[in-house]
């Protein structure tokens, strides 16, 4: 019988935690399988994934490659995947065992396509081991809570609570069907991976359970601040193809496109926020030409930015007043923001 759920570890030198992402998975038995994509790696990744092969042969898949960067590891993933649902699991992350084990029995009633949803959202928690706290994402406050609904019933997301890779786990045919292709050496594509598929969805399920942990503290990590201010360039490259690849616009459905609106400008305001923390006046200057961009290139979805509350969209200061005032301001909420949803 067909296995009910593939999950992706992509896996760059990840030695010193892959054991902890792929034991996590193991509780699923057969109806899990485990996908370890070595992209490339150096060190012993690939001998420590060979291990759990030769363990759990009917569970556990070595998929080596040469090194692509994330999102070319998280498409051969999904290439090769053969369950029914598809998601990512980064390798220094893991899954709570008891909300797999439910995950898994929504997924088993959806063998049956009347009751088959394209994407089941779940919660995911920051967890700052270094700090010793966690923060739980969850969205019962936007979406009906263990069944299936359409775009009619989503409601307005709050801020910091968007569908993150994290919190998505995708029908396999669909996604593998969504024109997806994630740029290779290119990181922050998890944003792509949920807009992609999320164009074509139409039925969704949500299920209220804390699954994943995304682990917050390496300093090496592709969020930690420090290595996301080195990195603008893919920040931005990712940012443009949401903005200009996607065609939100064709979208017929309100809801959909005012959701997928929404997430472009989520993404659209750590772009900017990103470069005033820079805090240089050549940074300043990049972000105002981005923002120029945008106005020229997706005049209605700029106009919808700038239309907007500033409680809920708090772009159009940028726009509105005086950069002495509103720059300082910006970094002052950024600091707030990281504070209180635990991000690095």
């Amino acid at each position: 019988m067909q296995k009910l759920l593939s999950v992706a570890i992509p896996c760059f030198n990840s030695q010193d935690y892959v054991r902890r992402a792929i034991d996590s998975l193991l509780p699923g038995k057969d109806k899990v399988e485990v996908l370890v994509v070595d992209d490339g790696s150096t060190d012993g990744t690939a001998d420590i994934a060979l291990e759990y092969v030769s363990k759990y042969p009917d569970a556990v898949r070595l998929i080596s490659k040469e090194n692509g960067g994330h999102g070319d590891a998280v498409m051969t993933g999904l290439k090769n995947a053969t369950g029914l649902y598809y998601r990512v699991l980064d390798s220094d992350d893991w899954l709570d065992e008891s909300s797999l084990l439910k995950l898994l029995d929504v997924l088993e009633e959806m063998r049956d396509p009347s009751k088959a949803a394209d994407l089941v959202i779940t919660n995911y928690v920051y967890e700052k081991v270094n700090e010793g706290r966690s923060c739980a994402i969850d969205y019962r406050k936007n979406l009906p809570i263990g069944r299936l609904f359409g775009w009619d019933e989503v409601g307005k997301f709050a801020t910091g609570s968007y569908i993150l890779m994290h919190s998505a786990t995708y029908r396999t045919e669909l996604a593998r069907n969504s024109g997806m292709d994630l740029p290779k050496h290119t990181f922050y594509v998890d944003h792509l991976f949920v807009c992609y598929p999320m164009i074509h969805v139409e039925k969704m399920y949500y299920l209220d359970v804390d699954l994943y942990r995304y682990f917050i503290g390496r300093e090496d990590q592709s969020v930690n601040e420090k290595v996301m201010l080195s990195r603008m360039d893919q920040q931005l490259k990712v940012n443009r193809l949401m903005l200009y690849a996607l065609q939100v616009d064709q979208i017929t459905n309100p809801a959909k496109k005012e959701y997928l609106y929404y997430y472009t400008e989520i993404v659209t305001l750590a772009t900017v926020s990103f470069l005033l923390r820079l805090g240089t006046k050549e940074d300043a200057a990049q972000m105002e030409s981005f923002l120029d961009e945008i106005k020229e290139k997706r005049p209605v979805y700029y106009n919808w930015i700038m239309s907007r509350p500033f409680y809920r969209h708090p772009m159009r200061p940028l726009r509105r007043m005086p950069h002495w005032m509103s720059y300082p301001l910006y970094r002052l909420a950024y600091k707030i923001a990281r504070r209180h949803f635990g991000f690095n």
